[in-house]
């Protein structure tokens, strides 16, 4: 799978994140995330940052945090 969604469950930011990906039918891997910021190792490795959400796009090459951001790139790559 190509996309990746790093989230935090309960989080509101990564819910409108992963619920506008499924509305456009974006098929993608969730990687759930800990809760505190320093057990968030993964998410530092990959983007340099422990917030989420995360997105992964390998098809695009892109490592895309913040909700905002993501969804600008949602619309414009898989709408």
């Amino acid at each position: 799978m190509s996309v990746t969604l790093y989230q935090l469950d309960g989080c509101p930011y990564c819910e409108k994140v992963a619920d506008r990906l499924d509305e456009l039918g974006v098929e993608y891997e969730t990687v759930w995330t800990e809760a505190l910021h320093s057990k968030r190792d993964e998410v530092k490795r990959v983007s340099g940052q422990r917030a989420v959400p995360v997105l992964v796009d390998e098809e695009y090459g892109i490592t895309m945090p913040e909700s905002d951001r993501i969804l600008e790139f949602a619309e414009r790559s898989y709408a």
